[in-house]
């Protein structure tokens, strides 16, 4: 969802990936609905590990951030900083996953992540390029 929605505000002012602890292939179906309803397109996304990361030739030394949403994934990050020189910052987001007794709660609380990024996202960088009524192109 972070990068979806980064790339939703931001466009192309900022080059992001997002990668996680491990590799669960595909984005979860709650996570594509809630973004959907924001504009953010997540069904062809796919996550992918800190390995395939570098794997994939993307060199962590040549990012200047790790925006960390998980302890596991701070943990990591943390691991990696011993190799490179990154700053890493830990925002405590919900995680959804697993959560709610039905549909319209779990749906409820894929918002609540969804907004908690969003939110934190615009706290940090302004309110991007969305908020101005430009579009990505401009």
């Amino acid at each position: 969802m972070a990068e979806g929605i980064m790339k939703k505000l931001y466009g192309t002012q900022c080059y992001i990936q997002s990668v996680g602890v491990k590799n669960d292939l595909e984005i979860d179906g709650f996570s594509i609905a809630v973004c959907a309803e924001l504009g953010v397109e997540l069904s062809r996304h796919r996550s992918r590990s800190f390995d395939e990361m570098e794997d994939w030739g993307d060199d962590l030394s040549s990012f200047d951030l790790v925006l960390a949403l998980s302890p596991a994934s701070q943990r990591r990050a943390l691991d990696l900083t011993q190799f490179y020189h990154l700053e890493v910052e830990y925002w405590p987001i919900l995680d959804p996953t697993g959560l709610g007794d039905n549909r319209e709660a779990r749906l409820a609380l894929y918002r609540q992540a969804r907004d908690q990024i969003k939110d934190r996202l615009i706290a940090r960088w302004g309110p991007g390029i969305e908020e101005h009524g430009e579009d990505e192109g401009a």
